[in-house]
């Protein structure tokens, strides 16, 4: 079980997906240089309930990092917007930007992405490791239903209870992702994406074999540690185990995360997709 720490610091190494200010229309908040300003203590002083999910982890950092930042205040948080006592819609963060005098309305992002270079247009191509997800379908969902919530009718009665200005916030994303590509384009750059937030690379079923990788060690974290960088881990199992688990996954369409111990203090994050 990896510590809420190295959950934490994890969190802290990541980096956004853009590879400018701007990003398919979209502004980018600078996350490297809040995590670069931020405490790493020996113990985080956040509480987070064992049994919470990935994203609500990445939520609780973020806010953490927010909260320790001089350049930073959080007005509100998980914002949710209604219509007729029905949620449409939640806002993730209102800040205000003290340097700059103004207010931010932040949505947070985290994704673990693959990339099939099988796929004809390139931004079509980062995909979810059980292709149910992909880049493409989060941009436009950001573009067309989670930012314009903020000019919903709805939504002024909740900024006027704040005394916030509709008219006077900017809007930014956080869109922080690890990124997988194929074995056969291991340290190949990738376009318009930042290739800093390529973590590790991917494999099919049939790749993992034994001949490949039978002195090797291995664990298939829960997802809640997937941010978590493999090096904590204690506990590792020979291929023969390791086999059978992500052949019982592949069965059920899935694609395990694994890491790979390769020895000598030498780790390797890899997807063993099943389609």
């Amino acid at each position: 079980m990896a510590s809420l720490k190295h959950q934490y610091l994890g969190f802290l190494s990541n980096n956004s997906i853009s590879n400018s200010d701007a990003f398919f229309g979209l502004t980018s908040f600078n996350f490297k240089e809040l995590s670069k300003k931020t405490p790493q203590p020996d113990i985080v002083d956040v509480i987070i309930n064992d049994n919470e999910v990935l994203g609500k982890r990445v939520e609780s950092f973020f806010e953490y990092c927010i909260r320790f930042s001089q350049n930073y205040e959080i007005i509100a948080k998980n914002i949710q917007v209604f219509k007729e006592k029905i949620t449409i819609g939640e806002l993730d963060f209102l800040i205000k930007d003290l340097p700059n005098h103004k207010i931010i309305h932040i949505e947070l992002v985290f994704k673990f992405y693959v990339y099939d270079p099988n796929i004809l247009n390139e931004i079509n191509r980062w995909i979810g490791p059980n292709r149910k997800d992909s880049l493409l379908e989060k941009i436009d969902k950001l573009k067309n239903k989670q930012l314009p919530l903020l000019f919903r009718n709805e939504t002024r009665s909740v900024l006027d209870n704040l005394n916030l200005d509709i008219d006077k916030i900017d809007q930014q994303v956080c869109y922080l992702a690890n990124l997988f590509i194929p074995y056969s384009l291991k340290g190949k750059k990738i376009q318009h994406v930042n290739n800093d937030c390529v973590v590790g690379y991917w494999i099919h079923f049939h790749e993992f074999i034994s001949k490949k990788y039978a002195s090797f060690l291995f664990c298939i974290p829960k997802k809640k540690n997937w941010i978590v960088h493999p090096e904590h881990n204690e506990v590792w199992h020979s291929f023969d185990v390791i086999y059978e688990q992500i052949q019982a996954l592949y069965l059920q369409k899935k694609s395990p995360l694994l890491w790979v111990n390769n020895g000598e203090n030498s780790y390797e994050r890899i997807f063993i997709v099943w389609w």
